[in-house]
């Protein structure tokens, strides 16, 4: 399997297409690619028999792309951990390390990591991580552009993007807090919160609010 098909399985289950339909449009946002690039690819993973479409509804895993993308999800997040907790690494900077890792892991080797390492639930920017049994705790799906003015959550985790976390890394927004949720501004705006612990309000990008997700 290409690496860019691996990317696609993981975007989708991040999105929660184990449980609910996905946009094309959401995984565009995702991935930074344009909308007819995922329709292309929509059909190929749909041909393979790794995931179910349905026009003008979305796409969502089967259980044969369910395994998998865990499989993915658990060495990626696993080497992700290791980085920024070990290694000392920013936020931002272990995507792209943990994206060639994961694929030269062996089981053994992941399992062995995942020991070493106290055999963590939680990726660093939130995400939860499959044991070797294949057993997590499910994510929240409700990302923050869906959330409505006036809604205290707690920011849970953010979507594995470079771009993202690079972004985010300037704000004062993190896993754990409770924000409350201020207005939504029209046309494709920001999102303003505010951080209760601070009483800061700040606006997070539309695009961005579609990748942090809360509950």
């Amino acid at each position: 399997m290409t690496p860019m098909k691996e990317d696609y399985l993981k975007i989708i289950f991040e999105l929660g297409g184990t449980k609910k339909k996905v946009s094309n449009k959401q995984i565009a946002l995702s991935l930074d690619i344009a909308a007819g690039s995922v329709t292309e690819m929509v059909g190929k993973l749909v041909q393979e028999g790794l995931a179910k479409h349905t026009p003008y509804a979305g796409i969502s895993l089967t259980k044969k792309g369910i395994r998998y993308a865990e499989t993915l999800v658990r060495k990626h997040r696993i080497w992700e951990d290791f980085l920024v907790d070990k290694l000392n690494y920013d936020l931002p900077d272990v995507h792209t390390e943990a994206e060639v890792l994961e694929h030269v892991t062996s089981d053994r080797l992941i399992n062995s990591l995942e020991e070493f390492l106290g055999n963590p639930t939680y990726c660093p920017h939130g995400g939860a991580i499959p044991d070797k049994e294949g057993h997590y705790q499910e994510d929240s799906h409700v990302s923050l552009a869906d959330t409505e003015d006036g809604a205290n959550v707690m920011v849970e985790r953010f979507i594995d993007n470079h771009d993202l976390l690079m972004y985010l890394h300037d704000t004062p927004l993190k896993i754990g807090q409770q924000i409350t949720v201020m207005k939504h501004d029209p046309f494709e705006g920001p999102v303003t919160v505010l951080i209760k612990k601070t009483g800061e309000q700040i606006p997070i990008s539309f695009k961005a609010a579609h990748n942090v997700f809360v509950k």
